[in-house]
């Protein structure tokens, strides 16, 4: 039954079974396999705590996610169609497991991360 995202509980299944589909993804799972290996005891609160702030404005996420994903491009290069795929899995288990207008707004505010690592990937690229 699809249900509200009204705190940290449904903030950690929506992580936990986004980043279960991602694990396994043929496009983008590598990065997070191959390229950085995740400790996910570590990543996945960390993430909790992201989107947490994200959708009820916590604050309690501590790190820098944009040094973190030039970081990641500059070891193996994110393209456009990795991020339409990581935007794809996200919104798709938001709406496999959630209504409403939290639902909505984070993934609206998927979109904008997105958008911005993406442009500021690009601004990075020295020619």
């Amino acid at each position: 039954m699809k249900t509200e995202i009204s705190g940290r509980t449904e903030i950690e299944l929506l992580v936990n079974k986004f980043y279960e589909k991602v694990q396994k993804d043929d496009l983008i799972g590598f990065f997070f396999t191959a390229i950085i290996p995740v400790d996910w005891d570590k990543h996945l609160p960390v993430m909790y705590d992201f989107w947490e702030g994200i959708v009820f404005g916590t604050g309690t996420y501590q790190g820098n996610t944009m040094a973190k994903h030039l970081n990641l491009h500059n070891k193996s290069s994110m393209e456009s169609k990795h991020f339409e795929r990581w935007l794809e899995l996200f919104n798709t288990t938001v709406d496999e497991n959630f209504i409403g207008s939290n639902a909505l707004l984070i993934k609206q505010r998927a979109l904008s991360i997105s958008t911005v690592i993406q442009i500021k990937i690009a601004g990075s690229i020295k020619n």
